[in-house]
């Protein structure tokens, strides 16, 4: 049976039929195509909510208008469609649609092309905040009060009292939570739980579990001021009243109110100038001392400020108390002033301590103030006394020689100006001596020192194995020699023991044998050699380098003793003989040893040391051609102070020393320059006087010359150097200088430095003096000894006072240090004073000497020796007296 829907659709058809059947005979017949409606799926949810009936227009496909939610509906496409949803949902209330098309506030509008989605969405509703109010009572307090405060959280009208708890707070202080009894709670804080000053207290709601979805939390404040107890200041005092030489006692009392603690901390007592020191407080009180004449004639005012500990700090203020005290004045005092020094005698280089003591009579107070100490033209700054006493250190350099009487001048201050008049006192008499101050410095140690400072040269005309050399070497720490010695050297063949022209050389002294085994050998010497340059094996010709890197080979054969070879003698000057075609030429000199002796010297053994002559005061100049054209190892430089008739025992004293060094740094200025700055200096010859040595070369004051030379050969960073010569010459008073302004007891001179064995020829008149006697010269040699060890340093020395007649030099000493000290005053002593930098103590100093005494008694035939004290231990600085003319080894352990 068909629906009257499918009767109408039948009728439709059946007319488009026949219409279409009439259109026909007009044209061809179309094809037919039949159109049906789309249904579509609406699904209308809901959240937060759940079974919520919504209203829909118009009705779906299948007639319905509502659902609860989730349910379905069917639309064809195109169909509009409201839906309305309710306002609330339980106790949820509507918030907003989804998924619509549009939406204005209950309905939805959805227009049907496609399945559709539409929520409606609840949410909870709003939570009401309820009103918060503190009453707090007092509504000011102390540090020591407690505070009770109401909090009441009230609803709206209507609605039901909030539950819940409240926490107050305020800074650093927070409550335990109150539970709210009918929307009020109490509170009592504890006394010091708020911060002086004005507080805001915060009560803080939150709901009960039950009452949180309908209470929000909320809060109210309110100002509290919490203030400092003000304890009062109680000041009391004995005696009454009292006279400017009286002290006072002061108490000071601080009270709190009833019941509360006794304040701590601390109080000073303040009148006019005078300020007391801060005094702690014990049990609430403390008493505080003026000193006697402190306060001033007249009513003065006692303040008396209080300041709480730390602990009180947050419960008492600060405050102030006062008194007043009548002052009456005292009649002055003249106080005692005792002055004493700590030494009777010192030198001028010696500290000294004077120590002022002032009082009163007995029972009187101490004095306080300054005094002044003066003596001469010297007046110290005031120094404050301490415990009535004052002490003055006067530095070394400060005083001259003579007598000083110290005066103290006491000035009062402070309380004693009321008490005490002004007064002097004077100490007993100091002398004080002339004294040059020698300062070394431990910590600052220089160049390296060699032992081969310790050189003689020795001459082809001596016989080398005399016994008593080697003997005589030992006894004065000779480490060196030179050898074949001077102008011979230019003539002298080694290979013949042969001079040119038939000069006399000892047969005995022929190399290597018994040149090594009766000398080098036993006396462990380190040999220079000086290689000819003037004349051939023929004697007709220049010196063959060939002849010089034999004499190379065989030494290194023989022992290896020879470490430094020098070509030629002083070949710049015109006495030295030099068969070149160009004599005593520098650029003939440079090239022949660059091209010869130095490259076959070099191929015989290559790690012997090559050297040249220079001569910086040269005329025409020699050192610039020869250091910048030749080549070399080290250079060799030959120094005599004096010229033979012009000496000066002065001059050789005083200055001589000091010229060698302005002589070493001219060289060394030189080298610099051609780019050789730090090439060794070798000093291969040194005298007193060139030639014709007189009076002075047996005598005191070549020694002082020769051990100022080897000192300022030290200081220089010299490291070799051999005195002209140690055996080998004497000449009686025919051939040299034997002035009478020249000192000494000898009618015979020589360059001897050791006794050859006297008499002998040239001195065929002198006394009998040993072979290998130590002359003054090797004295000096002896003594430097001690000073020129391998591997130790030079220690920089100055002298401050007497600088024309103390000298001094200084090495570091296997942990201690040593000095070589002159005194080159001919007839007074030098009283020195020794500072070895920080150091204040001397385990042991030992001091060996040689001096013009001990140099006099060879008026009477005795060369005696230095002499060595032992002073033990001493406390530094360390004070000495140097004898006349005198050269002293000091070691300092």
């Amino acid at each position: 049976m068909k629906s009257s829907r499918s009767n109408a659709f039948g009728a439709r058809l059946r007319l488009f039929v026949f219409t279409a059947l009439a259109f026909a005979a007009a044209s061809a017949l179309q094809p037919l195509r039949v159109h049906a409606a789309t249904a579509y799926v609406l699904t209308v949810k809901s959240a937060l909510a759940s079974g919520v009936t919504i209203t829909t227009k118009p009705a779906d496909n299948n007639a319905k208008t509502s659902g609860t939610t989730t349910f379905t509906l069917s639309y064809d496409s195109g169909t509009s469609v409201v839906l309305t949803a309710p306002p609330k949902a339980g106790t949820n209330v509507f918030s907003e649609w989804t998924g619509c098309s549009s939406a204005s506030t209950l309905a939805c509008t959805v227009t049907m092309g496609a399945d559709t989605t539409v929520t409606a969405i609840y949410v909870l509703p709003p939570k009401v905040k309820p009103t918060a109010a503190l009453v707090i009572s007092p509504t000011a307090i102390t540090a020591l009060q407690t505070l009770e405060v109401r909090a009441t959280v009230a609803a709206p009208s209507g609605d039901p009292v909030p539950a819940g708890s409240v926490i107050l707070s305020s800074g650093k202080y927070v409550s335990p939570a109150g539970t709210l009894a009918n929307g009020v709670v109490y509170f009592t804080i504890p006394k010091g739980s708020l911060a002086i000053g004005t507080d805001s207290l915060v009560a803080t709601y939150t709901p009960s579990s039950a009452d949180a979805t309908t209470y929000s939390s909320t809060s109210a404040d309110i100002s509290v001021k919490v203030s400092r107890i003000t304890p009062t200041v109680g000041i009391t005092y004995s005696p009454d009243g009292i006279t400017t030489a009286q002290a006072l006692a002061v108490k000071v009392a601080i009270v709190a109110p009833t019941g509360d603690p006794i304040p701590a901390g601390t109080v000073k007592l303040t009148s006019g100038k005078y300020t007391s020191a801060v005094v702690t407080l014990g049990n609430g009180d403390a008493t505080i001392g003026i000193p006697a004449g402190t306060l001033p004639a007249g009513t003065e005012s006692l303040i008396a400020s209080y300041t709480p500990s730390a602990a009180d700090a947050s419960t008492y203020s600060t405050v102030t108390g006062t008194a007043t005290v009548k002052v009456t004045a005292a009649v002055k005092l003249t106080p005692a002033v005792a002055v004493t020094t700590s030494a009777a005698t010192i030198g001028t280089q010696q500290s000294l301590t004077v120590k002022a003591v002032v009082s009163g009579a007995t029972g009187d107070p101490v004095p306080a103030g300054t005094v002044i100490f003066s003596s001469g033209s010297y007046t110290s700054a005031a120094v404050t006394l301490a415990n009535g006493a004052a002490t003055l250190a006067i530095p070394g350099g400060t005083l001259a020689a003579g007598s000083d009487i110290f005066k103290a001048s006491y000035t009062p201050a402070g309380a004693s100006i009321a008490i005490y008049d002004a007064a002097t006192g004077v100490s007993p008499a100091v002398a004080v001596f002339a004294q040059s101050l020698i300062t070394v410095n431990p910590a600052n140690p220089g160049p390296a020192i060699s032992d081969k400072l310790l050189g003689m040269n020795m001459a082809t005309w001596y016989d080398q194995s005399t016994p008593q050399i080697v003997g005589a070497f030992q006894t004065a720490g000779i480490k060196a020699i030179r050898w074949p010695g001077g102008s011979s050297s230019d003539i002298y063949h080694w290979e013949t023991n042969s001079i040119c022209n038939d000069g006399y050389t000892v047969p005995a002294d022929s190399f290597p044998s018994p040149l090594v085994s009766e000398l080098w050998a036993p006396a462990n010497l380190d040999v220079a050699i000086t290689a000819n340059y003037g004349t051939n094996t023929a004697c007709n010709g220049p010196g063959e380098p060939s002849e010089a890197a034999a004499w190379v080979t065989s030494a290194l054969k023989n022992g290896n003793y020879v470490s430094h070879w020098t070509i030629g003698n002083e070949v710049y000057g015109s006495w030295e003989t030099d068969m070149h075609t160009v004599k005593n030429d520098p650029t003939t000199y440079a090239n022949a040893v660059a091209t010869g002796y130095y490259p076959q010297m070099k191929a015989a053994n290559a790690n012997t040391l090559v050297g040249v002559v220079v001569e910086p005061h040269n005329n025409p100049p020699w050192d610039p051609i020869v250091m910048a054209k030749a080549k070399y190892d080290f250079v060799e430089y030959h120094y005599y102070a004096q010229t033979p008739g012009q000496e000066s025992d002065t001059y050789l004293v005083h200055q001589a020393a000091l010229d060698l060094t302005t002589n070493i740094n001219a060289i060394k200025a030189d080298l610099a320059q051609y780019g050789k700055a730090d090439t060794p200096i070798y000093v291969g010859e040194i005298g007193s006087v060139y030639t014709n040595p007189g009076k002075q070369s047996t005598s005191i004051t070549q020694a002082l010359y020769a051990g100022q030379v080897l000192g300022e050969l030290m200081n220089d960073g010299v490291t070799r150097a051999t005195w002209w010569i140690g055996f080998g010459g004497c000449a009686d008073a025919s051939s040299g200088n034997f002035s009478s302004s020249l000192y000494g007891w000898q009618t015979y001179g020589g360059y001897m430095v050791f006794s050859d064995g006297l008499p002998e020829y040239g001195c065929e008149g002198a006394p009998s003096v040993a072979a290998g006697v130590l002359l003054p010269t090797a004295r000096a040699f002896q003594l430097f000894s001690q000073i020129a060890v391998s591997g130790e340093n030079v220690l920089p020395a100055t002298v401050a006072g007497d600088t024309t007649d103390v000298r001094a030099y200084a090495a570091t000493s296997s942990g201690g240090t040593a000095l070589l000290l002159f005194n080159d005053n001919e007839t007074a002593n030098e009283a020195v004073l020794v500072r070895l930098g920080a150091q204040t103590t001397a385990s042991s100093v030992t001091v060996t000497t040689y001096d013009k005494a001990i140099y006099d008694q060879s008026k009477t035939g005795v060369w005696a020796p230095p002499t060595t004290t032992s002073l033990g231990a001493k406390p530094l600085p360390l004070t000495l007296t140097l004898a006349p003319w005198s050269m002293n080894v000091v070691i300092v352990k």
